[in-house]
């Protein structure tokens, strides 16, 4: 009688992985046979110390069980019908991003300094805690400060601009400062278990390149500055896919010498960067409390502007 073939449904199940590999492997993030699947061997010989022979049998089984392949583009679409979307404040830059801040996506704002950027990761951080028919998501948000620019004030001000409780959307906000490049990325990959245990439905990164800026200097190192924030963007828009959640970041700007003429400037993180966010805007400041906003790409959006304001009570027209 041929022998019962033993069904995959959890780390434990894949051929090499014990209950000690597996719990090693949840503590990197890899907690779902689908992170398995798309994993490399060489993430596993790193992180759960398996042999290649080893780590390639449990990555072909978890692929095998998940019938990993082709999809049909109905299937995408949807798929897609699950997406949700967290409103600006503003109905003009919602109209421009055609609702709002997306889940399953990477959307990035770059500009200069006092040109709304860091102002609407606040805003945003409270509105996903607003009810679904009100633009939010009834979610929490985790908030990783690179710049040391959070300030629970401003968060406090805008709840109470939209008539919420400030103090429990104050406790909402989990805010982490990093301490360097490394720290970051390892506050993204350790991410799975904060997002799944306190209903975390935002992430939000101001700002995304400073941390590596400020260690990666000349020439000499940019392969590897480029390489590692590679690797940081592939793991957030893994969580973005898994957990259906937007990821916000902000990002840094520098002045290109070469354009004589029109705007010299750049978001920092070249094509990286470029290619893996799904929307990226271009904020500058305009008179009094008035911002321009540009979307500069978008995979379905035409490019197009808008005027916001930032006020007292936060981001609106």
């Amino acid at each position: 009688m041929a022998e019962k073939i033993k069904k995959i449904t959890t780390l434990e199940d894949l051929p090499g992985i014990g209950e000690t590999t597996a719990t090693k492997l949840r503590e990197a993030g890899f907690a779902t046979l689908a992170s398995i699947a798309v994993a490399s061997s060489g993430d596993l010989i790193e992180i759960a110390e398996l042999g290649e022979a080893t780590a390639k049998k449990a990555i072909d089984a978890a692929r095998d069980a998940l019938e990993v392949g082709y999809e049909t583009a109905d299937q995408i679409l949807k798929r897609r019908q699950g997406i949700s979307k967290i409103t600006t404040g503003s109905k003009e830059l919602d109209t421009l991003l055609d609702g709002g801040i997306e889940t399953m996506s990477i959307t990035e704002a770059y500009g200069r300094f006092s040109s709304g950027k860091s102002q609407l990761a606040f805003q945003l951080a409270v509105n996903v805690q607003m009810p679904k028919k009100d633009g939010g998501l009834e979610g929490n948000c985790m908030f990783i400060d690179t710049e040391s620019t959070f300030r629970p004030e401003r968060i406090k001000q805008m709840a109470e601009a939209k008539g919420m409780d400030a103090d429990q959307t104050l406790k909402n906000v989990f805010v982490a400062k990093t301490f360097n490049a490394e720290h970051q990325m390892l506050l993204i990959e350790k991410a799975n278990e904060m997002v799944e245990k306190n209903n975390v439905k935002l992430i939000i990164i101001d700002s995304l390149t400073s941390r590596f800026r400020a260690e990666f200097i000349g020439r000499g190192t940019l392969a590897d500055r480029q390489q590692r924030l590679n690797k940081h963007l592939h793991t957030l828009q893994k969580l973005a896919d898994t957990y259906n959640i937007p990821i916000f970041v902000t990002n840094q700007v520098m002045s290109n010498p070469a354009i004589m003429f029109g705007d010299p400037t750049q978001p920092v993180g070249g094509n990286i960067l470029a290619h893996h966010a799904t929307y990226i805007l271009y904020f500058r400041k305009s008179k009094e409390d008035k911002r321009i906003a540009k979307l500069v790409d978008s995979p379905h959006l035409p490019e197009g502007e808008c005027i916001f304001k930032v006020t007292e009570k936060g981001i609106g027209d």
